[in-house]
């Protein structure tokens, strides 16, 4: 006899948007921890490359090649995404501005001086275990 019931599909639309709250989130508790810290937190690479890799789980994305890649380029995203906006905070602090006004007005080229200029060698050497984390934990 076949089942009464359909089988159960994965939603594609399911892991994209877990994705983005995932990252979303991650993105702003790095900023609220190292803005509280006065320091980049390097260390929150890891935090983020786990919470990526369990949202994209929960999103039912299946293992293999695409989990991998997309895990490592969210990773990799929000890792620059927190550096500009920490910069951002920083420095729009001094003139008065939120971070979302000083991060539309820093250009690229700024950004990087002063994520380059932040960042320890400990914290970038957290940033790239944050992607070994992202690559392992997304298989």
């Amino acid at each position: 006899m076949p089942p009464s019931s359909p089988p159960a599909r994965t939603a594609h639309w399911l892991w994209p948007s877990l994705l983005c709250l995932g990252s979303f989130t991650a993105l702003i508790a790095w900023m609220l921890v190292a803005l509280s810290l006065g320091h980049q937190a390097g260390w929150m690479a890891v935090p983020v490359a786990l919470e990526i890799a369990w949202m994209l789980r929960l999103g039912t994305l299946p293992r293999g090649k695409l989990r991998i890649a997309v895990a490592v380029l969210a990773t990799a995203l929000v890792i620059v995404a927190a550096n500009w906006g920490i910069a951002a905070a920083q420095m729009g602090a001094g003139m008065g501005l939120d971070p979302w006004d000083s991060s539309l007005k820093m250009g690229a080229r700024y950004a990087w001086t002063l994520s380059v200029l932040a960042n320890r060698p400990s914290d970038l050497l957290w940033l790239g275990i944050g992607l070994v984390v992202a690559y392992f934990s997304a298989r």
